[in-house]
C-alpha cells in the first residue's frame, strides 16, 4: 500500500457567487442558481452546529460535500500562510463559548467550524486559542519538485511556484496549477492538519472579478483542507494516474472511494459541524 492510500491517524471552479446562503435554505442558492448547497447531518453542540463554509466543489463520488477552503496569503518575507480567523467569545444556546470566527469579504463568515469534521474537532490545533504562526510547511508525500527543494517541515516559499503557468507532472493538463502538500498549524502539536496549496492562473484570473476569491487567495494561491469528507481519506491533486478514469485528471481525486473535487470551483456548502470536546 502506498503512502497515498493510507487513512489519516484519526478517524464541496467556484461559481463565483457573492454572499452566503441563509441557514434555512437547503436546496439551492446563488446567482442564476449556480451554486450548490450540500448537507451533512450530525448532532450539534458546543462550538459546532449549522455551518456555511466555502469549499472546493464536490463533482462526483460518495462524499457528501466539498473540502473546506483555507484563506491564504503571502507574508512580507515571502512565505505562504494559511489565515486563521480571529478568536472571540459568543453566546450559544445561553452558554458563552470561545470560537474562531471572522467576517470577510463577500459576506462570508470564516470560522474554525469549517474544519470540525473527520475527528479534527478534537485536534488541539483546531481549537480557537491554539497559537501558531500559520505558515504552510512542507509535508511528506509531496511532489517530486518538493522533495528536491524542501525537507519535511520547511516553510513553503511563494517563489517556488514561479513556473506555475507551465508546471506539469504527466497527469492531466500542464500549466493549470502547481501544487504542494503541506502541514498547517501542526509544528507544535501532536495532531497534523494536511493542506494542499496550488498556484493557478485560473484562480488568479477569477479573483479579479470575485470579492471572496480576492480576499481568500493571493497571486493565484489557493489552499484547502485535504481530508475527504466521506471517510476522511487523504485525496490527491495530480497524484494518481487512475484519476483520468473518473474524469478527474485535472482535479482532486480520492483513491479510496473515487470522490472527486474541483479546486477551480469554490462553492458554498451548508453542513452541521461536529461539536468540539468539552
Amino acid at each position: 500500500m502506498s503512502e497515498d492510500d493510507k487513512y489519516p491517524p484519526e478517524s464541496g471552479r467556484r461559481r463565483f457567487v457573492k454572499g452566503v446562503v441563509g441557514g434555512a435554505a437547503l436546496s439551492g442558492v446563488g446567482a442564476a442558481g449556480s451554486a450548490t448547497v450540500n448537507t451533512l447531518t450530525t448532532s450539534a453542540g458546543e462550538g459546532g452546529g449549522q455551518t456555511v463554509a466555502m469549499a472546493i466543489e464536490l463533482t462526483g463520488g460518495p462524499a457528501p460535500r466539498g473540502m473546506p477552503q483555507i484563506p491564504v496569503e503571502i507574508t512580507d518575507d515571502g512565505y505562504l500562510r494559511g489565515k486563521w480567523p480571529e478568536t472571540t467569545t459568543i453566546t450559544q444556546e445561553g452558554v458563552e463559548v470561545q470560537v474562531a470566527q471572522e467576517d470577510m469579504a463577500g459576506g462570508v463568515t470564516y470560522a474554525g467550524e469549517w474544519f470540525q469534521y473527520c475527528g479534527m474537532e478534537g485536534y488541539e490545533n483546531i481549537q480557537p486559542d491554539f497559537e501558531s504562526d500559520n505558515i504552510l510547511r512542507s509535508a511528506p508525500g509531496g511532489y517530486d519538485w518538493q522533495s528536491e527543494e524542501y525537507e519535511t517541515g520547511d516553510r513553503i516559499r511563494a517563489d517556488s511556484f514561479e513556473n506555475y503557468e507551465e508546471w506539469g507532472n504527466g497527469i492531466g493538463s500542464d500549466g493549470i496549477g502547481k501544487p504542494a502538500v503541506t502541514n498547517w498549524r501542526s509544528e507544535d502539536s501532536e495532531d497534523t492538519l494536511t493542506v494542499t496549496v496550488i498556484r493557478s492562473p485560473i484562480i488568479e484570473e477569477a479573483a479579479q472579478d470575485d470579492e471572496w476569491l480576492a480576499a481568500s487567495t493571493e497571486n493565484g494561491f489557493l489552499a484547502w483542507m485535504n481530508v475527504c469528507t466521506h471517510f476522511c481519506c487523504v485525496p490527491g491533486y495530480k497524484k494518481n494516474e487512475e484519476a483520468a478514469r473518473y474524469d478527474a485528471a485535472d482535479g482532486v481525486y480520492c483513491q479510496c472511494h473515487q470522490s472527486r473535487y474541483d479546486p477551480f470551483s469554490i462553492v458554498e456548502t451548508l453542513f452541521v459541524a461536529r461539536p468540539r470536546p468539552n
